[in-house]
């Protein structure tokens, strides 16, 4: 009960856990998926584009709950996404290119991020 209380904090849905998922917004809806993923304490996540139709406010608060509880509960995500900026919440950014690992950043800002994908192709053509 604990942990579950933990993970109902952190994503800040404590007020609508008596509601059903068409009574949520999509950026709660979202949170109630990380929770789902959070609730039976895995080790790894795996985040397919996770703010995929969201506004870039329920978004910001869907990649910030998910940073948070890899600090938080030493959880490890590896997120899949196309958006510069949501890369830019991890510690790592590893770029493929037709399934090949071209390059990777370590503390990426989405310029950063935006500038290496720029560049893909011709980093992909080198490696």
């Amino acid at each position: 009960r604990q942990w579950f209380n933990a993970v109902v904090d952190t994503v800040g849905l404590r007020d609508r856990l008596q509601h059903r998922p068409t009574q949520l917004s999509g950026g709660q809806q979202q949170r109630v998926a990380c929770a789902r993923a959070l609730i039976s304490r895995p080790e790894v996540i795996f985040a397919d584009e996770p703010t995929g139709n969201l506004d870039s406010r329920s978004g910001a608060a869907v990649l910030s709950f998910l940073r948070n509880s890899a600090r938080d509960f030493g959880q490890t995500i590896v997120m899949v996404t196309h958006d510069a900026s949501a890369a830019a919440y991890a510690d790592r950014v590893i770029f493929l290119a037709d399934g090949q690992l071209v390059t990777e950043l370590g503390t990426p800002s989405p310029d950063a991020v935006l500038d290496m994908l720029k560049n893909l192709d011709t980093l992909a053509a080198v490696g």
